[in-house]
């Protein structure tokens, strides 16, 4: 790649290197016949990752990519996946009305709403799992709704029904207090990236019903309405919560994280934070969690850390509980800067110095840019890695002293990053 890399680009030579990327395969997206995508493409030695089940997290991101700038047909790819993912949650009904009745948080995680499913069917998955995961149901409830005010996707009675569902659900848990699994999928919290997320999916909710008046429809099924006054109070009460823990992760105590990358997507994509908040968040992630080869997830992330591949099978792709008992069986403690750098981030801290380049035309935002999308193509797979050249990884980690990438590559997590990233660089070489 390093050809096709410049400190400051024009608009020919990005082209140039987009062009190359396309025909090499890096940007590949290949969805299922109901639009929707597996979290990465596997082959018969990584299918063991389970990573050909669908997220639904995972899934918004991918649409969005597709979404942003795009042409028509990139669009309708969006919209393809958000419909399936809506049809997934028709399916779930039972999931949030069982909360919404009891008035409080299921004991059992596998009685939440399930964000993790098989893509062909759009049935259960029948393994334990931390569906307890608040962002991404708020990531739905974003996505889909800025697709409503846009009026790229005209919603059914259907739809907004089971809209209605969402801020009902959300209620019932007390999201703004509520510990969930968050991201990562791990241990429970009061985690402000999740409740950033369900903040940012009410507030387009709320856009929608004072856009469109469709109070009539934002019914759940015991016929209470959604009223802009009950979807204003759910985000004030996000609003303080995060107005208590940001900048940091979590400030329960013995729960604390001071440094998360999570946070980076509440400045980037959903952008509910001032310029201030976000700005230190992202240089809190630099100075923090950024490595030589991608970002780290948080201090101390035990996630494909070092020698990870000695792990059996099965404790690599269960839940973070056996990982952590193995780990401590076999005094595999971690040690500083050796924890698993992954690549979903530099491409969005890209996206997001290119939106302020966009706002205010100082050239140094455009500077830090370019350099963190430089970093991002510069995490593409190498000539002689396994699984393929110019290949978008999960994440790097340190096997026998060497950094690497793991068995979830590509990611489309991944792609669909580096694909905005793309994007936000092509608008910041044609606005000045």
């Amino acid at each position: 790649m390093r050809p096709y890399l410049r400190q400051a680009y024009q608009l020919e030579e990005l082209e140039a290197l987009w062009r190359f990327l396309s025909k090499q395969g890096t940007l590949a997206f290949s969805p299922l016949a109901n639009g929707l995508f597996s979290a990465a493409a596997l082959n018969r030695d990584t299918a063991y990752t389970g990573y050909d089940a669908i997220w639904v997290r995972d899934n918004i991101y991918v649409a969005y990519a597709h979404y942003l700038d795009g042409t028509e047909a990139e669009k309708e790819i969006a919209i393809a996946t958000v419909k399936s993912l809506a049809k997934f949650f028709q399916q779930e009904r039972l999931a949030f009305e069982h909360t919404i009745g009891a008035g409080h948080a299921p004991a059992s995680r596998m009685d939440r709403p399930h964000v993790r499913f098989e893509g062909q069917s759009l049935e259960r998955i029948d393994q334990p799992w931390n569906h307890a995961q608040n962002d991404a149901l708020g990531y739905f409830l974003w996505f889909f709704c800025q697709l409503i005010l846009e009026e790229a996707l005209e919603p059914s009675a259907e739809d907004y029904s089971l809209l209605a569902l969402f801020p009902l659900y959300f209620m019932a848990i007390r999201y703004w207090q509520d510990e969930d699994s968050g991201h990562w999928e791990e241990s429970h919290k009061i985690a402000a990236s999740s409740i950033g997320a369900v903040v940012a999916g009410l507030k387009a909710m709320q856009a929608v019903l004072e856009k469109n008046y469709l109070i009539d429809y934002l019914k759940d099924h015991h016929g209470r309405t959604i009223s802009s006054a009950l979807l204003t109070d759910l985000i004030d009460e996000g609003e303080r919560a995060l107005d208590n823990i940001l900048p940091s992760e979590c400030i329960q105590s013995a729960k604390e994280r001071r440094y998360d990358a999570a946070l980076a997507f509440l400045a980037y994509p959903l952008q509910i934070l001032s310029a201030d908040k976000a700005q230190q968040i992202i240089t809190d992630i630099a100075k923090h969690l950024q490595g030589d080869y991608g970002i780290s997830r948080y201090q101390g992330d035990s996630f494909w850390c070092r020698d990870y591949q000695d792990i059996p099978e099965n404790i690599r792709t269960d839940v973070i509980e056996k990982r952590e008992a193995w780990l401590k069986v076999r005094d595999r403690e971690l040690k500083p800067y050796e924890e698993a750098q992954w690549c979903i981030f530099d491409p969005v801290i890209a996206a997001f110095y290119g939106q302020q380049y966009q706002q205010t035309a100082n050239s140094d935002f455009l500077e830090k840019q370019t350099a963190y999308f430089n970093r991002a193509i510069a995490q593409l797979t190498s000539a002689d890695c396994p699984l393929g050249s110019l290949k978008c990884p999960e994440l790097y980690y340190l096997q026998s002293e060497k950094w690497i990438a793991n068995d979830a590559t590509p990611l489309l997590w991944t792609q669909a990053n580096l694909l905005v990233a793309l994007k936000w660089m092509k608008r910041s070489l044609t606005s000045y």
